[in-house]
């Protein structure tokens, strides 16, 4: 019988694919959730290699981000926008449908 895979396992694959990762990180942030986009930040993380392979500055932004985003639900955006180039992805502003 095959092993299965679990739902995580799953998840950090697909998130090494950037446009899966990308994709990810819109829904997250259009639900407004601010627990939510800090998982999503684990995640995405965790599918490049984990936060120990970032670099000191990066380390820094993200558990920066991570904290403002559990103690006050808000993040400065500028940092949001550095430490997603460092993970190779960025914002973009697109027309509603």
């Amino acid at each position: 019988m095959p092993k299965s895979t679990s739902y995580h396992e799953k998840l950090i694959q697909d998130l090494k694919n950037p446009l899966e990762a990308a994709a990810y990180i819109e829904v997250v942030l259009e639900e407004g959730d601010p627990k939510m986009l800090s998982k999503a930040l684990k995640n995405v993380i965790e599918a490049h290699s984990g936060i120990d392979r970032l670099s000191a500055q990066v380390k820094e932004l993200y558990n920066k981000l991570d904290q403002m985003l559990l103690e006050k639900g808000e993040i400065e955006f500028y940092s949001l926008n550095s430490l997603l180039d460092a993970l190779g992805l960025h914002l973009a502003i697109i027309v509603k449908p």
